[in-house]
């Protein structure tokens, strides 16, 4: 009877194991499990949203490169305002990009901004 029990209690494991792992697979191939997008990345999706021309696309990498590091830095100090400073750390980061782009760049941006998701209900709202 315990040799029964031992059995079904090690292939119950087993089939939980599993199927935490498959759960999990799909996250992880989205980019989940708190995965964020490199510079690169980023420029790329702008690039791809407004069509940025080459000297704009390294002044982009280099606006998200140091907000990046600043995030970092509020990340890793555990500031208790964190959230609010992250916010005006976007905020200040789509500025910096729209004053790169044309009329036309900006109005596309501007709904690429809108399209992106926020996380936590969080993030700046769309800049006008």
């Amino acid at each position: 009877m315990k040799m029964k029990i031992r059995g079904l209690a090690a292939r119950l494991g087993v089939v939980a194991l599993c199927s935490a792992a498959l759960c999990s697979t799909p996250m992880l191939a989205q980019g989940g499990g708190g995965m964020r997008m490199s510079a690169d990345e980023r420029v790329a999706a702008i690039d791809k949203a407004v069509t940025l021309t080459d000297d704009q696309k390294p002044k982009v990498k280099a606006i998200l490169e140091a907000d990046q590091k600043k995030m970092q830095e509020l990340f890793a100090a555990q500031d208790p305002d964190m959230r609010t400073k992250m916010t005006q750390i976007r905020t200040d980061e789509n500025t910096q990009i729209k004053a790169l782009l044309t009329d036309d760049q900006q109005t596309k941006y501007d709904a690429y901004v809108a399209s992106m998701p926020r996380r936590g209900g969080g993030g700046p709202p769309p800049q006008q």
